[in-house]
Parts: structure tokens; C-alpha cells; sequence
């Protein structure tokens, strides 16, 4: 039986030794990458002939963190699966990660058993979701219907005083590049006001730069 090819990219040496050695123990798997961060393994990547499969990254390292390095390989590796292996059980760091591309999530306390079952069922469906995981998810997904339902929601000339609003310009001077009244630009802002459920331009600028609108 061929054995499943694992990279551990983890700053802590100790750590990521125990993990390589603990993972040895198993017939089927082999460690032929260890790297101790997200640049290094970027760098080492561009001169291997043989890949790993399956990659256990942490996401607290210096030079270059989990979640850039998951986004480099998810872009550039897309065969490369990543599982993230960490303390953080935040779930914004959750969320990063499995945005970034990660196909499973699992903190360092879990039992062998667990690890050697993600990277089994990770290599084999493609992502391996645990309570932890599924919760995070369901935000994501919650999160996208509302913002999918708030983009829907606004009409084109909204849109357009939006992308405008993250200028310099002043409200009278978005109003003369709309070509309208400055009572319509009243009008659109506080359309826009509560469709975003934002009190300020500010807000609106920080919607903008979410959703890639200006």
C-alpha cells in the first residue's frame, strides 16, 4: 500500500518533531516534508519533483502565517490539501482558514486517533469537518446569504454613490458627477444607510473595501 505523503509546517520544533515521530508510528503515512514556516515551505515546494498530499499547517508563525501560506497553496497547489493543526480555536481564525482553503481544522489537544482519521478521510473525500468546523461554517454560510441578500438589494445608482462615497469628493460633489440634486444624494444615502445598517460614510467605505466595491 502506497503511504499518504504529509508535510508538517509548524514554528514550535519540538512540536512539530512529536507530530512527525507520533505520525511515523503509522504504516500509512510518511512525513517527507517538515518545515518550521509558511515561506520556507513555499520556497522548498518550487524545487520538489515528489509533493506531499496532505499538509498539517500551523497558523501562528513569523515570515509567513497559516492562512497566507493555505491562500499560496490553494492558489498555486490546488491538489495540495491543507488541514489546519493549531491552539487557535477562535473562530475568526476558523473562519480565515477554511476562507484560505482548508479542508479541515483540528487542535493540537486531539487524540492520535483523530489526526490519523482527518488525514485519511482529508486524502480520500477532501475535508474533514468537526463540531468545531461545522458551527464556523454555517456563519460562513449565513454570512454570504446576508451579504448576497444586501447586494441584491441595491439598486445600480446606489452602487454607483457607493463606489463614489470612497472618494474624496464631497456629497454636493458626487451629486454634480451623478449628474443629480443633492437632495437625491440625501436620498441614496440614507437608502444605503439602512439597507447596510451603518449610521456613518465611514461605514459605508468599510462595506466598500469588504465587498471589493471601491
Amino acid at each position: 500500500m502506497e503511504r499518504i505523503k504529509i508535510a508538517i509546517v509548524d514554528d514550535h520544533k519540538l512540536v512539530s518533531k512529536a507530530i512527525e515521530n507520533m505520525i511515523s508510528f503509522n504504516p500509512r503515512f510518511q512525513v517527507v516534508m517538515n518545515c518550521y514556516n509558511g515561506e520556507d515551505f513555499l520556497k522548498q515546494l518550487e524545487h520538489r519533483k515528489t509533493f506531499p498530499e496532505v499538509v498539517l499547517m500551523d497558523i501562528n508563525m513569523p515570515r509567513k502565517n497559516g492562512i497566507e501560506t493555505t491562500m499560496e497553496i490553494t492558489k498555486n497547489y490546488p491538489d495540495l490539501k491543507v488541514i489546519a493543526l493549531t491552539m487557535e480555536d477562535n473562530e475568526s481564525t476558523i473562519i480565515g482558514m477554511l476562507k484560505a482553503g482548508a479542508k479541515g481544522y483540528l487542535l493540537k489537544d486531539m487524540s492520535p486517533d483523530i489526526l490519523f482519521d482527518a488525514i485519511n478521510i482529508v486524502h480520500e473525500k477532501g475535508i474533514f469537518y468537526t463540531d468545531i468546523v461545522t458551527q464556523s461554517l454555517l456563519k460562513i454560510k449565513t454570512e454570504a446569504k446576508e451579504n448576497q441578500e444586501i447586494n441584491s438589494s441595491l439598486k445600480e445608482r446606489e452602487t454607483q454613490f457607493i463606489k463614489l462615497a470612497c472618494s474624496e469628493l464631497t456629497y454636493k460633489e458626487i451629486a454634480e458627477q451623478m449628474c443629480v440634486s443633492p437632495r437625491t444624494i440625501d436620498g441614496y444615502r440614507d437608502s444605503i444607510f439602512a439597507k447596510l445598517n451603518v449610521k456613518t460614510r465611514v461605514g459605508i467605505v468599510l462595506y466598500a473595501i469588504k465587498h471589493d466595491l471601491c
